[in-house]
């Protein structure tokens, strides 16, 4: 009897230091999850985020296979059971949920579900979520509940302090947006600078080509090569703006997908040839797929716009339980040593920043004629 408290007490501190290591909420939600299934040893667990339109604005699960999860179909909306958790804010723990009179059926892909633990998460009197479990792995006679009124406890503790991991990540992502959002507006001003500088420019030299076709047209051909170089400059400078601007849709469609798509883009936006490999890799937390993300959109900028390469191969693969970006081009290179002394860096320091800001590494690799490697390792989580 006095081993069971003490190894609950300890599975409940792992769980809780589990969720402070993260700042995402998606993160903190897939860090209860887990915890809970693990810590009352359940087949199944789900967390859901109520919206204002009778569904959830997130749901996540553990224990269901990606595959079963995309057989299942549509995100439940908030009836049955998890209504009752949501509006009526009290646990639930039932021998068979298939047997509760408020029980309204799943889809068919949906797993089988036994005995039953939910609870709500509550902050302060608002619900923001509803926790449950399914399916406890234990010995039990027909018709009883393998949830015990510890387990309730256990996951009632965890829950509280899940509450505060989930407020703390949405207080983290607001105060993001705004950075973010005060990005977005420096940005703009920006392009704002730069275009309407080069179209200045541009309207300048094509008065000067129109004045000198007559008089003197070897100089109004000059003219005209400059209109054309200072089109694609402004071309570049929307290009480069239109991929920093668009806001990734990490959350949605991950890293892999996310980079895939822009790269497509890219390929037909330059006339270098630009690629993407990356395949099998699983989710990584959230700021190491932005910094990923953004360390590729910088090496990628810096091959298209000032290496001259004809081809920029882009490839993230698995490596243990992180993750390896690998961007290489074929261009013109530099000497890495004589860039940094210079103060020239081509974004290299915000690039090691956003690595060593999630725990990764940078390297670079490049010379005079011979191309540029830039590689960033994650650990993972």
């Amino acid at each position: 009897m006095s081993q069971g408290p003490r190894s609950g007490l300890a599975a409940v501190s792992s769980a809780l230091l589990a969720m402070s290591r993260h700042l995402e909420v998606r993160d903190v939600l897939k860090t209860i999850v887990a915890s809970a299934r693990e810590l009352l040893d359940a087949q199944y667990a789900a967390l859901g985020v109520p919206d204002d339109h009778g569904g959830f604005a997130q749901f996540v699960v553990d224990g269901v296979s990606e595959e079963q999860w995309r057989a299942i179909g549509p995100l439940p909306r908030q009836h049955g059971i998890l209504a009752a958790m949501l509006h009526e804010a009290k646990a639930e723990r039932l021998a068979d949920v298939r047997k509760d009179p408020r029980f309204e059926g799943w889809p068919d892909a949906h797993p089988d579900l036994v005995d039953f633990l939910g609870l709500p998460i509550r902050d302060g009197e608002e619900i923001i979520g509803a926790l449950f479990l399914a399916n406890k792995r234990c010995p039990k006679p027909e018709g009883s509940c393998g949830f015990t009124q510890e387990d309730e406890e256990l996951l009632s503790i965890l829950a509280q302090h899940a509450a505060i991991a989930l407020t703390n990540a949405r207080l983290y992502e607001r105060s993001r947006e705004l950075t973010i959002a005060e990005e977005r507006s420096r940005l703009a001003h920006e392009l704002h600078d730069a275009v309407s500088q080069k179209l200045f420019s541009l309207r300048l030299t094509a008065q000067a080509a129109a004045a000198l076709v007559d008089r003197d047209p070897a100089r109004a051909k000059d003219e005209l090569h400059q209109v054309a170089s200072l089109a694609a400059e402004a071309a570049d400078e929307l290009r480069a703006a239109v991929v920093e601007l668009r806001p990734a849709a990490l959350e949605e469609d991950g890293l892999v997908a996310t980079l895939r798509t822009q790269i497509q883009v890219l390929d037909r936006a330059h006339t270098a040839r630009v690629t993407f490999t990356g395949a099998g890799l699983r989710a990584l937390p959230a700021a190491q797929e932005e910094a990923m993300l953004r360390v590729a959109q910088e090496a990628l900028h810096n091959a298209l716009r000032h290496s001259g390469a004809a081809r920029v191969d882009v490839s993230v693969k698995r490596r243990g339980c992180g993750a390896v970006l690998r961007v290489t081009d074929d261009g013109s290179g530099f000497d890495p040593t004589a860039v940094r002394r210079a103060g020239r860096h081509l974004g290299l320091v915000s690039m090691r920043d956003r690595a060593g800001g999630v725990g990764g590494s940078l390297t670079v690799e490049s010379a005079p004629g011979k191309g540029t490697t830039i590689e960033m390792e994650v650990p993972g989580g």
